[in-house]
């Protein structure tokens, strides 16, 4: 009888031990794979793991896309994932410990790759690139990770980057020299153009849409320098493909003109701390953090949801005037294009701008992609707002909406300060030479034009724009 409960309880041990396994834990998670169903998708697309990726983040949208390139040598879309937290503000990060994610264009090397973050895998993005650098902006150590938790991160759960990471680590395995990462503030549409025409970072939003405009029209990768404190964009480029994405820009520009003719009000966004996927913030709402970070992040569940109640609403919603002065601010549901005009309309500080009913066609038009579940209907927008005196930026928060009342949990101080401390165990990540820097940018940037990436034999780009010393997140940062 002993013996039978023995041979048993062996049993479920090794039982349990291969579900373990299965989840790839510890020193196995540099050899996470791609999960069966995409491997169905890339064949449903006519795509393999051994083409080269491109990846593309949204703050606004809270989504992350991968896209691959197929046999015909353009990228289409491959996969989006709902994204689980980033921090800050729309915008491009500024300085250390600002808590903003950045926005540019960067470069994933394989020295990049980290698979013993504390955040089950990441891989470090490469700020400050030789852009950043040339503003003087300062921060390390920004990732893509696991987790629910951001202090400058794009954070997804922990089997999203998991499988991110796995698609990232094949293209660098099949010669991709580095994966480039477009990080912006939200898509380029002419809708979301219109609203922030008077933002502060505006001129430097349009400068990313030069090379996402490049991207769209082409389906290539757009060879990225930098000169004169501006970023640069296929110098060389064939003149018919120029004129075509010149003429997508004034396309554009037509439609951003017809919708403030309509009466789209310029807005600027003000989040308490960031913001996430409506599909979490449901969760977060209904079941607590504590519910959302065992969800989420079975990994790395001890980092926690950070700042959750920054989460229970939606941005605040300034609307400026024409000389881009705030006149008004409502709290609004969240961020999405039609709660935010819904919000606006009902505080009558603007007149409703009717929403285009379909995105333009591009060069290159994908299948319709599912769209994510709207946190409220625009209808529950006009009666969960709050309005303040005109003029006046910063109200107190709203509590009110549809994601209930702000929780008084906050993250606790030592899982921040140790979020990216090694995985107990874990082999220390070696810190590799730095690559070549695709572009220079000398003491005074207008006087040297940056050289742009070659194009190798095999048509894969080498698309860096630099390469920090320390590419691992094994180290504290406030980032």
């Amino acid at each position: 009888m002993a013996l039978k409960q023995f041979a048993l309880v062996a049993f479920v041990a090794l039982s349990l031990a291969a579900c373990e396994e299965d989840r790839y834990r510890g020193s196995a998670r540099h050899n996470i794979p791609i999960p069966s169903a995409t491997y169905t998708l890339m064949s449903e697309k006519g795509m393999s793991k051994d083409q080269p990726i491109l990846i593309r983040s949204y703050k606004k949208e809270s989504e992350l896309e991968i896209w691959k390139r197929k046999a015909n040598g353009q990228y289409a879309l491959l996969k989006t994932y709902p994204m689980c937290r980033w921090s800050g503000q729309l915008g491009p990060k500024v300085r250390e410990g600002d808590r903003m994610a950045p926005e540019g264009f960067y470069a994933i090397s394989p020295a990049q790759m980290n698979p013993n973050s504390s955040y089950y895998v990441s891989f470090n993005m490469g700020y400050p690139n030789a852009f950043d650098r040339a503003h003087g902006r300062t921060g390390s150590h920004l990732m893509v990770h696991g987790a629910c938790s951001s202090a400058g991160c794009y954070s997804m759960t922990d089997d999203q980057i998991g499988e991110i990471y796995a698609l990232v680590r094949e293209a660098h395995n099949a010669g991709q020299r580095a994966v480039q990462m477009q990080a912006l503030p939200f898509r380029m549409t002419p809708e979301n153009l219109a609203k922030h025409r008077l933002d502060s970072n505006i001129a430097f939003w349009k400068n990313l849409k030069e090379g996402t405009d490049y991207f769209e029209v082409t389906g290539d990768e757009p060879q990225v320098g930098v000169n004169g404190g501006r970023y640069v964009f296929n110098g060389n480029g064939d003149p018919s493909v120029v004129q075509a994405v010149q003429r997508k820009r004034q396309q554009d520009e037509t439609q951003v003109a017809a919708l403030v003719a309509k009466g789209t009000p310029a807005i600027k966004l003000i989040y308490d701390d960031g913001d996430q996927h409506g599909s979490f913030k449901r969760t977060l709402v209904a079941n607590g953090s504590d519910s959302l970070n065992r969800s989420v992040s079975w990994a790395s569940r001890d980092v926690g949801v950070s700042r959750p109640d920054a989460l229970t609403t939606g941005p605040r919603v300034v609307v400026l005037d024409d000389k881009g002065k705030p006149k008004a601010t409502i709290r609004a549901e969240s961020a999405d294009n039609e709660v935010v005009l819904a919000a606006v309309a009902a505080a009558g500080a603007e007149p409703a701008a009717k929403p285009e009913q379909a995105k333009p066609e591009t060069a290159r038009a994908e299948p319709a992609r599912a769209e994510a579940p709207r946190v409220a209907p625009a209808a529950a927008a006009t009666t969960q707002l709050a309005r303040v005196q005109p003029g006046a930026a910063a109200p107190e928060p709203v509590t009110t909406g549809s994601f209930g009342t702000a929780s008084a949990e906050s993250e606790p101080f030592y899982r921040r300060a140790l979020s990216f401390v090694p995985v107990i165990g874990a082999r220390p990540a070696e810190a590799s030479a730095a690559a070549p820097v695709a572009s220079v940018v000398p003491a005074s940037p207008t006087e040297v034009v940056a050289p742009l990436p070659p194009r190798r034999a095999d048509k894969l780009r080498t698309s860096q724009l630099d390469q920090p010393a320390a590419a691992f997140a094994s180290q504290p940062t406030t980032r």
